[in-house]
């Protein structure tokens, strides 16, 4: 269930009166904004699907989102989830990993199956960051920790839905950049497929891809885990170790022997470099 507030325990009922959100006994709307992410009237309002078992906090999220432009449509069960994403094409989905006797997990596995939508996952205590590093290689977009507050959970989801924009946009321009090989690979930007030598095709995961883009787009150069981290948008509080995880799943797909790999090398105290050059076509 989803915490209240900047400092909201699980399980007590939520009192208006002391929701503290911006420090006062009052919650306040702020600056009333034409959209989520606070741009002009031109821009359409974003769509958010909250996935709570809880119906208090679910409620509570749903009315804060509400009073700040963002439309907000709700599920409490993994069966609703699925009709309401081909129904209602939410902009983002805030998803509960405890649903119950549903395992947010899975409903993850599920989401992504069925859509790109921006995931940001809820947890409930920092012991369980094994649930945020799966949730996140599974292709959530980002993380919050309960107990949390609804203004944290706003800018969280407001700076998802730009990133969203923004990477709408690079695909844009990467669609004009067509095709490029490495080896015997060839990767269309434009429909974002990958083919092996043989003309087959090798799916990859949006992590997956974004870390590839990253290689490709740097050949032959040296890369941190800090700029990878940056170019596949993986929250900063992960730790290093989750790129670790993000490069061997990536060469087990790209190279011969993932164990002794010859594409994606690794460079001591720095990070990885893609050793092929990158022809454009």
């Amino acid at each position: 269930m989803i915490g209240r507030s900047e400092h909201i325990f699980i399980g007590r009922p939520p009192q208006p009166s002391h929701m503290e959100i911006d420090g006062s006994d009052r919650p306040t709307a702020g600056p009333s904004v034409p959209s989520a992410l606070g741009g002009g009237s031109d821009r359409k309002v974003a769509t958010c699907l909250v996935v709570e078992d809880d119906s208090t906090m679910r409620h509570l999220v749903m009315n804060y989102l509400e009073e700040h432009d963002i439309r907000a449509i709700s599920a409490s069960r993994r069966h609703e989830v699925v009709g309401l994403l081909a129904r209602s094409q939410p902009d983002l989905v805030v998803l509960d990993l405890r649903l119950g006797q549903d395992d947010g997990l899975d409903l993850l596995r599920e989401i992504r199956a069925l859509s790109d939508v921006p995931v940001i996952i809820t947890t409930g205590h920092r012991r369980d960051e094994i649930d945020r590093v799966v949730g996140l290689e599974l292709g959530a977009d980002d993380y919050i920790t309960k107990p949390f507050g609804l203004r944290e959970l706003l800018a969280r989801i407001r700076a998802v839905l730009r990133r969203r924009e923004v990477g709408q946009a690079v695909g844009s321009r990467d669609g004009d950049k067509g095709r490029c090989r490495f080896g015997g690979w060839l990767l269309d930007r434009r429909h974002r497929r990958l083919t092996d030598s043989s003309g087959a095709p090798v799916a990859l995961t949006k992590g997956e891809y974004a870390l590839l883009i990253a290689f490709l787009d740097a050949p032959q150069r040296p890369l941190s885990r800090e700029q990878l981290l940056q170019a596949t948008r993986i929250h900063e509080d992960v730790f290093d170790r989750s790129i670790d995880v993000q490069v061997l799943r990536l060469r087990r797909k790209l190279e011969r022997d993932p164990s002794a790999p010859s594409i994606i090398r690794t460079e001591r105290g720095v990070g990885y470099v893609f050793a092929l050059p990158v022809e454009l076509l």
